[in-house]
Formats: structure tokens, sequence, C-alpha cells
């Protein structure tokens, strides 16, 4: 039995039947409620996880309230553009025009990360616009991964760390959301940068990757009709203006110009500065005296990512430990070596937050912060 609907042994229809009687309490927060949707979590890993994830992320208003910083949608290559042959949508992630040093230097982490959340999720809608014009239902996409110019800018240390961060929460929060992987001209160093950030993958994951050789255009001709593959790639797609690499729905990118750096352009003058040695941690305690509050905080660190996240005390006059605390904003590691992180919440409720920062990889790092 595959696991799928119209292919469950009585067990499986059971655990299904068991599965969905036990998430009644979460099923509303879920992007969709039916069995298919439920199968892609019994086949991944729990959904409590990603409840709690879209939530944080404000994952169901996404695509209308969120906007990418203008140097992401301009220098992040790679688009949605036709559909394989079995209707499934078809994304391309063009490798050799990225420039992670400058987009680095130019946008937050955290930005990247929603940036791809956003992806995510317009491909899951295409996925349900698919399935209700098929009347069959499309689960996943296929990928193409053009590694042409794929080179040593590409395994810098912090754009590794952060594409490794990207391919986590996709793991940990689309189960089941690939369909397949093409690889196609893959150079010489691939298998490097390969080995570097396979570890972030599962199992099944990496099954789904296939690695085409010299007869690439002929191989995605089998998966996808040359009415829906762009003529760069052995189609007969191209833009309204004839455009062959289709750049109206995928972006090549390029070189980030340095005006866009923001630790060029910023300056900021910080209240304080700290100094946090290698394990340690920091915290940093201030009274909210009334609901909806306008907490913002601003730092920068020297040398390296940093930990941080917002807590509130539960005892009053006593020192309590982080996981003795109420998580108001998750500790994640933000890439303010490289851009200063300035950021804002609005407090729900009264009391005391605590700003918390650690560092694990590096022996000594000085932050200056301001806490508005």
């Amino acid at each position: 039995m595959s696991g799928r609907i119209g292919d469950l042994s009585p067990k499986q229809a059971e655990i299904l039947a068991e599965f969905r009687e036990r998430i009644q309490d979460i099923l509303p927060s879920l992007p969709a409620q039916h069995d298919h949707h439920l199968l892609r979590w019994l086949r991944g890993e729990t959904c409590i996880y990603h409840v709690v994830f879209r939530e944080h992320m404000k994952v169901d208003t996404i695509l209308s309230d969120w906007k990418p910083p203008e140097v992401i949608e301009k220098y992040v290559s790679g688009g949605m553009c036709g559909y394989d042959r079995e209707g499934s949508p078809v994304w391309y992630d063009v490798i050799g025009p990225l420039d992670p040093k400058g987009l680095l230097m130019s946008a937050t982490k955290q930005d990247f990360l929603k940036t791809k959340i956003q992806n995510t999720e317009m491909l899951r809608q295409e996925c349900q616009k698919q399935s209700e014009k098929l009347g069959k239902y499309i689960e996943s996409i296929t990928l193409i991964y053009d590694c042409e110019g794929l080179g040593l800018k590409h395994i810098w240390k912090p754009a590794i760390e952060t594409y490794g961060e990207i391919l986590t929460m996709f793991e940990d929060n689309y189960p089941e959301g690939l369909k397949r992987v093409f690889l196609i001209k893959a150079p010489k160093m691939f298998p490097v940068a390969y080995n570097l950030i396979k570890h972030f993958l599962c199992e099944e994951t990496r099954r789904k990757i296939i690695v085409l050789g010299s007869n690439w255009q002929e191989v995605l001709r089998e998966h996808i009709d040359p009415d829906q593959l762009p003529v760069v790639y052995g189609g007969t797609l191209t833009d309204p203006d004839g455009d062959p690499r289709c750049r109206t729905m995928i972006n090549f990118g390029g070189t980030v110009p340095k005006s866009y750096y923001v630790q060029d352009s910023v300056k900021v003058q910080y209240d304080k500065s700290v100094t946090i040695s290698r394990g340690s941690v920091i915290q940093l305690e201030y009274d909210v005296p009334a609901a909806s509050c306008l907490l913002r905080w601003q730092f920068a660190s020297d040398g390296a990512d940093i930990g941080f996240g917002v807590y509130k005390r539960t005892k009053e006059g006593s020192q309590q430990k982080i996981a003795e605390m109420q998580e108001v904003l998750p500790s994640e590691r933000y890439n303010a070596h490289l851009v200063p992180e300035d950021s804002c919440l609005t407090c729900p409720e009264p009391g005391v937050c605590k700003y918390t920062k650690l560092h694990k990889n590096w022996t000594e790092n000085q932050v200056p912060i301001n806490v508005m």
C-alpha cells in the first residue's frame, strides 16, 4: 500500500482516523483539513509544531501582508514557470547568478526565511488551484536546480548556514512538498557544495534528488511538456516578448550593488555595549507597564551571528531560567554581524520582559544594543 488516499490498508486507514481524532483541537489551525493533507503529516513529522510555526511567522497572511525587501525581490533568483505533465507546478532555482554575500549584507536572515515561506505558500495555493482544475489531488511540486556557475562564493559559511536554516524550515513544515528535484548543469565542485548541505535533508528528500547529465534537456521534456518548459531549458515556452528565459516568471538575479549594503548605510547610536563570552547567556530586563505597549530593539554583533529571544517573567522578585519563563518571541539566530537588527513587537499584557542573548560558536562577541 502506498499510504495515499485510495491505496490505504485497513491499518493505515485506522491510523489516519485516530490521528484526525487526536488533533481535533488544532485541526482548524491547519491550512487544510482533508485526508490528503493529514496523510502528509503522518508520512512526515508531527503537525503540532507546524501550528506554532504558522502563528509565529504569521503564515496565514504572509502572501497579502508581507513584502520582501527590494534587494530580495530584485536579486534572489528563481521562480515558478509552468507545470509538469502531471499538473504539478514547476519551480526553478538558478544558482549561478546568486550573490550570497551581497544579499546577506543587505537583508536579514529572517527576511530570507519569510521570503521562502511566502514562495512555498504561493506554491501550496497553486497546488490547490491545480487540484480543483484537474479534478485530482496535486500535493507537491517539481523543482529544477540550475547549477551552472556554482562556485566558491556559494559555499561562503554564512550563506551555507542561512540556506541550512531555510532547508530545515521547509523539511519541518512542508513534508512531502517536493515530488522530485532535478539538478542540471552541475559543475565538478557540486559534490563539495552538496556535502555541506545534505545533512539538512531527510532521507526521503535525498531520494527525490536526480542529478542529470548532458541529456538533461531530453529528461526534462519527458516530465514537462515543451510548451510548459522555457526555451533556455529545452522547451518552446517564451515570454510574450519572445524572451527564451521567461524572465517575467523566473528571476535570474545578479550581483547586488553595494548601495544596498546595510552596514554601510545605517549608522545607529547604541545606548550600551555588552561582551558575551562563548556559551554564555545575557539577560536584559525591562518593565512593560500596560498592555499594547510597543517594545523595540536594535542590536548588532561583532564577528558572528547571535541568538535572540523575548520572554516574560512568570514569578515576581526571583530569578528565573529561560525554560521557566513565558515565551513571547522564540529565540532565533540573527546575522547581526552582517545586518544590524531593528525590530519590535506589541506586548499583549503587562509584565517584565527579558531579552535573552546567547552565543555559542565564537570565543567572544561584542554586542551594542538599544531597547525602546
